[in-house]
């Protein structure tokens, strides 16, 4: 592969055009267009297609960035530690995927151990969807996947599932929300879960593990839900719940993080609904020690209660 075309391609991409490019580049729009198709010639694919006056990467092209990214990256730290006469080594590069039905502060919880080590990598974290982090994870491109579910079972991928530990669910609401309801934590928690029944609710998506499981405990608790909003992200959940859109469901283990950072109250918390997290790697012991840092940590500190 030549190397030039590639860095054609990246800039294109980042600039969101040829025109714009070949400007930073200093050659003709003519020339850049000719560089670009004689790369994906030799890949054998398109890597880009028109979008309005502009140009947009093809799946393919998405892909050939992810790299592309990386390698000017390094390129860029390469050049940065000879100008500077930098003669220790970069730490090591940790990358994990963090599968995007996982709470963003449970993410931090779970990973900030590895930077906690005695040598700490530089983490590189990736958010997705379960399978194409785990196809990720097969190729060797992550060494660790954070999930709220387990390796299904029917994705060929060889990896093993190491389980970080549960927590139980609590539910939160702001003191407006809870003013304009005339109510109280008091009165809510002696007639919990029933209360849930009288007040919107603010739930995970349908992507969400926790979410098959939050609708069979409601039935079961025989709670008629008011659904007002649902959520794939699970902040963009708790920022309309800071705003009194609802009450929202959060891991109890942050609660006390949860209340401070949302501006919010602990409803109560569910003893009979629980939420899993899950590490995914290739490797069944565990022994890279950063990786093996964050399981310990998730075991013995977050979800120890």
């Amino acid at each position: 592969m030549n190397y030039k075309h590639l860095e054609y391609f990246w800039t294109v991409v980042r600039a969101g055009g040829v025109l714009r490019a070949s400007e930073q580049l200093h050659l003709t729009p003519q020339t850049l267009s000719g560089q670009i198709r004689v790369l994906e010639e030799r890949l054998g694919q398109r890597l880009l297609r028109k979008a309005g006056r502009g140009v947009e990467p093809t799946a393919t092209g998405r892909l050939v960035m992810q790299y592309a990214d990386e390698i000017f990256s390094l390129g860029g730290e390469l050049e940065d530690a000879l100008r500077g006469g930098r003669e220790t080594p970069l730490p090591p590069l940790l990358r994990i995927g963090i599968a995007d039905s996982v709470p963003k502060s449970v993410a931090y919880h779970v990973v900030e151990p590895a930077l906690r080590t005695d040598a700490p990598p530089r983490l590189q974290c990736v958010e997705g969807k379960l399978p194409a982090l785990l196809g990720e994870l097969a190729l060797r491109r992550l060494e660790l996947v954070v999930s709220d579910v387990p390796m299904p079972g029917h994705v060929n991928v060889k990896a093993f599932t190491h389980l970080l530990g549960q927590s139980r669910i609590a539910f939160f609401a702001a003191p407006a929300l809870l003013q304009r309801a005339g109510t109280t934590v008091r009165k809510l928690r002696a007639r919990f879960p029933a209360a849930l029944g009288g007040l919107p609710l603010l739930l995970p998506g349908a992507d969400s593990a926790l979410r098959p499981r939050l609708d069979a405990w409601l039935r079961q608790h025989g709670v008629v839900a008011r659904v007002a909003a649902e959520f794939d992200d699970s902040a963009l959940m708790k920022a309309f719940g800071r705003e009194g859109r609802g009450v929202f469901p959060a891991p109890a283990v942050l609660a006390a993080e949860i209340a401070r950072q949302y501006q919010v109250v602990e409803v109560a918390t569910a003893a009979d609904l629980v939420e899993e997290f899950y590490g995914i790697s290739v490797e069944r012991r565990i022994t890279h020690p950063a990786i093996a840092a964050i399981t310990q940590a998730a075991r013995g500190e977050l979800f120890a209660g």
